[in-house]
């Protein structure tokens, strides 16, 4: 099934919502079948660049504090287009689907941690690392958790 040209998926507590002042967009219907855009709060640097506020829940190799550049596509002005500053920040994506393990335990212990989080639904949670240490420690913990079956994640990078 084709992803619906218009459903966007949208972050409902970014992070570093009391920094943002503009709402961009990302192409996602190569990796979602059920959406085609990601909304993404931002702070506008300049005319096309913008500094992401949120953490992405399905967008690859862009991070929370990137800045970007956008461009106009599919009848939309800001598109994003391109990563051009990286942040060092890291994301991680949990996927909790029917697992019955709690939660709120799990997204305690990495808030704990230092972590970022922001949930896109009750199942998947954005997960933000402050640098490579940082990422590590989170990795290692979520590693632990899913060899004990109580989730699934995954990295933000492609690559």
């Amino acid at each position: 099934m084709p992803p619906d040209p218009s459903r966007e998926v949208q972050h409902l507590e970014p992070v570093w919502r009391d920094r943002s002042n503009f709402i961009i967009g990302a192409d996602i219907s190569s990796q979602v079948t059920t959406a085609s855009r990601e909304q993404l709060w931002a702070r506008q640097v300049d005319e096309n660049r913008f500094e992401l506020c949120c953490i992405p829940f399905f967008l690859y190799d862009v991070a929370l504090g990137d800045v970007v550049e956008t461009a106009p596509s599919g009848g939309r002005r800001y598109m994003l287009s391109r990563l051009v500053v990286p942040s060092g920040r890291y994301v991680f994506r949990v996927w909790f689907g029917e697992s019955y393990h709690p939660r709120g335990e799990i997204a305690e212990a990495l808030a704990g941690m230092g972590a970022l989080l922001e949930w896109s639904s009750v199942n998947l949670l954005a997960v933000d690392a402050r640098d490579h240490e940082h990422a590590k420690q989170i990795a290692d913990f979520l590693q632990d958790r899913e060899n004990c079956g109580e989730l699934m994640y995954e990295t933000g990078k492609s690559a």
